[in-house]
This record gives C-alpha cells, sequence and structure tokens, in this order.
C-alpha cells in the first residue's frame, strides 16, 4: 500500500510541475518502474518484489538526503526552479526529513514482510 501511495504522490508531483520538466520526467519514470511491484505485492506478496522496493527505498532515502544536504538544509532545490518556489527554510528541511523517515520505513516494512514469509 505504502509503494503504491509512493507512485501516486510521484505522479500527483510531476504533474504540478514545482520540480521542473525533467526531474517531473524522472519521478514519472520512477512511478512507472515502481507499478509493477506493488501489484506484485498486493497479489502475490513476492519475495523479489519485496527486495527491489527494499532496495528502492533505501536507495530513494540517500536521493532525498543527498538533496537536503545539497541545498544546504535548506530545503529542495532541482534544476532551474528556485528553492523558494519548493519550500527553502525549516519547513522544506522538515518535508525532506519526513520523506527521507517514511522511505526508511517503507524499507523496514518490506524487510519486515520478507522475513515474514521466508519463515513459511
Amino acid at each position: 500500500m505504502v509503494t503504491a501511495v509512493s507512485c501516486a504522490m510521484h505522479v500527483w508531483l510531476a504533474a504540478a510541475g514545482t520540480h521542473g520538466a525533467w526531474l517531473s520526467a524522472l519521478m514519472l519514470a520512477l512511478a512507472a518502474v515502481c507499478v509493477p511491484c506493488a501489484v506484485h505485492i498486493w497479489r502475490h506478496r513476492g519475495v523479489a518484489a519485496l527486495h527491489k522496493v527494499t532496495a528502492a527505498a533505501v536507495a530513494m532515502a540517500a536521493v532525498h538526503a543527498a538533496l537536503l544536504l545539497g541545498a544546504g538544509g535548506a530545503g529542495h532545490a532541482h534544476g532551474a526552479v528556485p528553492s523558494s518556489s519548493t519550500g527553502a527554510g525549516p519547513g522544506g528541511s522538515a518535508q525532506l526529513l519526513l520523506v527521507i523517515g517514511l522511505e526508511l520505513g517503507t524499507a523496514l516494512v518490506a524487510a519486515t514482510l520478507v522475513a515474514r514469509l521466508r519463515r513459511r
């Protein structure tokens, strides 16, 4: 469910266009890659798909951490869009920290599901 919500959120952010054209296209591509895993997990509870979700969540946490650190802790600034339009200041940092926490939580849930499925 978390993966499906993440896909929908990336599509919504891309459609809003606040991150620039190239980053919006990247978010749409990432969402398109994640949808099959979300469907496979929902229907079949596949361990391979859960491994992919775990790896993707950790990678996205690292990307968002790099964005946070690259913006000097001032929120994210991508491409030609100034950081003031994406939530600069403490609010932007808090949003990125929330996203990082959600991604790490997603990785933890997926890893827990893998452990449960392997016990069966």
